[in-house]
């Protein structure tokens, strides 16, 4: 017991564990002097910082693609052939980064958009263009972070072999021994605190939609009670999934996909407007991949793109300290091209289906006039209701809600399993490769990871407050970020000169 003792990091423990206390209390006691406070530094970074985000976004899309396609793309991770067969890693990669999150923006985020003036002066449809840029934010700059930095992960992990499985490892070849002091530090404590922001927001974006959907079913109206009792069960089976293994996490991956994709099939089917949402999804894609330059930088700052792009290129960032690594750790056998080009397409794939899908069910129902939901929640009718209100117009629509609570607790779970285990990994002074963290360490951090949703969602906090937890923690991440790619460039330059 005492030699286990001795190789837990026990300042990655405790230091993060007391600050979220600290700052839990801070939220329940002291509510509106933390909405200010929340608002005001999201002001300050949206504002004056949006180019430090668009060059993380074009660095990371710019560099993904010319890694893919350079002489470096034949690298291979490691030796022999892949653990896992295309189809199974293709979606271990959808399921270990789209949580349930994206069920919830895919039904509801085009009226989000739709409100925006921003959205309503662009020429043409104003419905179009909501799913254009919900494309846009789900899209390809969106999936570079996590692609980009898997290859970096991967190759740390499978060619240089470096002993230590830590977010801080991926810098040593420029921060070299200090990456085993301060430094180190600071970038692994920086990347636990980023990945507690990312569940949190997480948890409390998307928990209201799956409570309503099986309040609606059971009859049940406490909402926050049976949130509070949802994350619970969530947690456990999250829990249980990552004690039990890689292999239950695969085996939970393909379920999980697989009712996601039920869901899809069922919507697109019998809402009886698939010529309607095809149509929809091709033009939507088509404004996409014409504006996408101009979309991707921000020349000029507007309420719209410090309240959505520049939110979502820092939620993607806060989620980029587990997800990558993860990704990496799984494509032992791949090459760079492979686990690039690969990527894009299984991550793609999923999340355009998703948003076309749902996205072009909701806007059919506003266009027909059968349910306007854009004035309801301009009425102030929460997104989770809307949503049921719309579903409740497909027939038999309680299949169509058991098919979301189980594709949203899957989803939750393989995001969660596979977060779980990575910030496991972090919390050791060392571990080696074939090692695996104990079951004690992913139930401790199991828990820790609901206390900041749990609170969140107790204190009333708004969408716009929720989102600025991630903008804020996704400031000393992105340098991070940038450190990680210059280390793997410079490690990758030099081994294949060897």
């Amino acid at each position: 017991m005492k030699n286990k003792l001795k190789v837990i990091d026990w300042q990655l423990l405790f230091i993060p564990v007391i600050c979220i206390l600290i700052l839990c209390i801070f939220f329940v006691t002291n509510s509106l002097g933390s909405k200010r406070v929340l608002e005001n530094v999201r002001f300050i970074l949206s504002h004056h910082f949006n180019i430090y985000y668009m060059i993380i976004a074009i660095v990371f899309f710019g560099g993904s693609i010319l890694l893919a396609f350079s002489k470096y793309g034949k690298v291979k991770l490691g030796t022999g052939t892949p653990e896992y067969s295309s189809i199974k890693w293709g979606m271990m990669i959808f399921t270990s980064t789209m949580s349930a999150d994206i069920i919830f923006y895919s039904f509801c985020e085009w009226m989000m958009y739709f409100n925006e003036s921003f959205i309503k002066d662009k020429s043409g449809n104003a419905l179009e263009w909501s799913l254009t840029y919900s494309l846009f934010h789900w899209g390809p700059i969106a999936w570079s972070f996590y692609i980009l930095l898997a290859a970096a992960f991967g190759y740390m992990l499978y060619v240089t072999k470096n002993k230590k499985q830590k977010f801080s490892e991926a810098c040593r070849p420029i921060l070299k021994h200090r990456t085993d002091g301060i430094s180190g530090k600071l970038i692994d404590l920086i990347a636990i605190f980023s990945l507690i922001a990312a569940t949190a927001t997480t948890f409390s974006m998307s928990m209201p939609l799956l409570a309503a959907s099986v309040g609606n079913i059971l009859h049940i109206n406490d909402q926050k009670a049976l949130s509070l009792i949802l994350i619970l069960m969530v947690v456990g089976v999250y829990l249980v999934i990552s004690i039990l293994g890689m292999k239950a996490i695969s085996r939970l991956s393909v379920i999980a996909f697989s009712i996601f994709g039920l869901l899809l099939l069922y919507v697109l089917i019998f809402s009886n407007q698939a010529p309607f949402i095809t149509n929809l999804g091709v033009n939507s894609i088509g404004n996409l991949i014409v504006n996408f330059p101009q979309m991707t930088v921000i020349t000029k700052v507007n309420s719209f793109t410090e309240n959505w792009t520049i939110y979502y290129w820092s939620y993607w960032m806060v989620w980029c300290v587990a997800t990558p690594f993860f990704i990496g750790s799984i494509s032992k056998g791949r090459t760079l091209r492979n686990l690039i080009v690969g990527g894009y397409l299984w991550g793609l794939a999923g999340t355009y289906m998703s948003f076309i899908v749902l996205s072009g069910f909701g806007i059919s129902r506003q266009s027909q006039n059968i349910i306007n939901a854009v004035q309801l929640s301009n009425q102030g009718k929460s997104y989770a209701d809307i949503i049921i209100q719309l579903l409740q117009t497909l027939p038999n629509y309680k299949i169509v809600l058991v098919l979301l609570i189980f594709a949203m607790v899957g989803l939750y779970s393989t995001v969660f399993d596979s977060i779980t285990m990575v910030v496991s990994k972090y919390s050791y002074k060392s571990l080696e490769l074939e090692k695996e963290p104990s079951k004690m360490m992913r139930g401790f951090w199991a828990i820790v990871f609901m206390i900041l949703p749990i609170t969140l969602l107790f204190n009333n906090d708004s969408v716009y407050d929720i989102q600025s937890v991630a903008i804020i923690t996704a400031v000393p991440t992105g340098l991070v970020m940038l450190l990680i790619i210059g280390s793997f460039w410079k490690e990758l330059r030099r081994n294949q000169e060897i």
